[in-house]
Parts: structure tokens; C-alpha cells; sequence
């Protein structure tokens, strides 16, 4: 049987489980302390996601949550590389670690000052504010005119559905040089919208037209009403021009 000694390799190979125990005992360490830190921070900012740069005259650390947890720590010196000291992926080397720890307190002092400087910012600010207007009566009015819109309109799809006798469709005019377009859905309406596909919807299944959108398009809602009695005077005439 060949050994290490017959191949020239009679070396001892230190074992690493003694630094890489205490890496991992000083990141839990930190994780746990930090992660104070990160609870605090998402208290403050009020998110679920957050992070905040701290700067100490060896650098920047930034510390970032999610959802009050310590996501990660990361030490950026002001010479060498990024260190991760928490992060979701592998542990930082024993020698970047040292690096970033002796840097440690400093972060820890610069976020007390950070917090510090926050402390009495909203002093003397008043919580008393006038009390705001009811929109009820702007409301009940706009709901006014729009339920006479939508039984105008219910009477128009109602008709034209009798008529045509196809369970959708639509009726449109131009009023004022606006394109007016009221759709029916089995004899009921689906929507009334002014201005083309990218225009308003008065009526839809959806949200309602603000008061100010309500008010200056009512009156051109008549024309859009005329010119539907206009399109029945036609369909009567031609009827009526019919022999049997």
C-alpha cells in the first residue's frame, strides 16, 4: 500500500475547523446584535423593505431588512474589498472578517449618533389639524345626474336591443366633435364613454367620472340623446316606406 510518506508528501495538512468554528461563532455574534439593528430600522422607516448607509472613518456599512430581519451587513472600507459579514450566502473569510470588525464599534457608534440626531426632530409639531369637508353633498349630486344619465340610457339600450335583437352592441354619435359611445349587454348598459377608446367612461362598471368630468359633459349628453331620437325618426321612416 502507497502512503503519503512513499509518494515524497510526509507534510502535516493543518485543520481548519478552529477558525472556521470561530468565524461562525463571531457572524452569529453579529447577526444577533445586528439584528437589533435592523429592527430598529424597519421601525423607524415603517416598510417592509429598507436599508441605511452609516459612514466611520474606515468606511461605509450598510445594514438592510426585510420585514424587521436582518437581511445583510455589508462593510465597504475605504481601501480593499466589499465585506459581506451577514449575508444569505456564504460566510466572509476569517481575514476579511477581522477587517470589517475591527471597523465593528465604529458602525455601532456612528448609528447611535444617526439615531440621536433624529431625537426631537418632531417636537412641538402640532397633531391638530382642521377637520376636513365632507364631499356628501358633491357626491349625492354627481350620483343625481348619473342615475338620470343611466335610466336615460337604460330606455336607449333597452330600445335599440328590441330593435336589433342581438344580445350586444352599441349606438354611437359625435357631439361636438366628441365621440360618444354607449354599449348595451342584453338590453341593459354596459358602459357610456366619450372621446374614443382612450376617452371617459360617465358610466361603466367601474369607478364613477369625477363631479368636475360629470359637469362638462351632461350638456353635450342631451346632443347624444338627440341624436339617438334622430336615428329612431329614421328607423320610422324607413319602415314606414315599406310595402307589402
Amino acid at each position: 500500500m502507497t502512503t503519503h510518506a512513499d509518494l515524497g508528501f510526509d507534510l502535516d495538512v493543518r485543520d481548519t475547523d478552529a477558525v472556521a468554528d470561530r468565524r461562525d461563532e463571531l457572524v452569529a455574534a453579529v447577526r444577533d446584535h445586528a439584528g437589533t439593528i435592523a429592527y430598529q430600522l424597519a421601525r423607524l422607516q415603517g416598510g417592509d423593505y429598507g436599508r441605511q448607509e452609516v459612514s466611520t472613518p474606515g468606511g461605509t456599512w450598510t445594514v438592510k431588512h426585510e420585514a424587521g430581519e436582518l437581511e445583510f451587513l455589508l462593510f465597504s472600507p475605504k481601501s480593499g474589498s466589499d465585506v459581506y459579514v451577514i449575508s444569505t450566502k456564504q460566510p466572509p473569510e476569517p481575514a476579511d472578517l477581522a477587517t470589517a470588525l475591527g471597523d465593528y464599534a465604529n458602525f455601532v457608534a456612528a448609528w447611535n449618533e444617526w439615531v440621536d440626531s433624529l431625537s426631537g426632530v418632531l417636537d412641538g409639531v402640532s397633531a391638530e389639524f382642521p377637520d376636513p369637508a365632507s364631499t356628501d353633498g358633491v357626491v349625492a349630486e354627481r350620483d343625481r345626474v348619473l342615475d338620470r344619465v343611466r335610466d336615460t340610457c337604460s330606455v336607449m339600450a333597452g330600445e335599440i336591443h328590441r330593435y336589433e335583437g342581438d344580445d350586444y352592441g352599441t349606438f354611437t354619435a359625435r357631439v361636438d366633435g366628441d365621440r360618444w359611445e354607449l354599449k348595451w349587454d342584453e338590453g341593459t348598459v354596459s358602459y357610456l364613454r366619450v372621446g374614443g377608446s382612450g376617452g371617459l367612461y360617465l358610466l361603466s362598471q367601474y369607478e364613477a367620472p369625477s363631479a368636475a368630468d360629470v359637469r362638462e359633459y351632461v350638456d353635450s349628453f342631451r346632443g347624444f340623446v338627440d341624436a339617438y331620437n334622430e336615428f329612431v325618426v329614421e328607423l320610422e321612416s324607413d319602415l314606414a316606406a315599406v310595402e307589402l
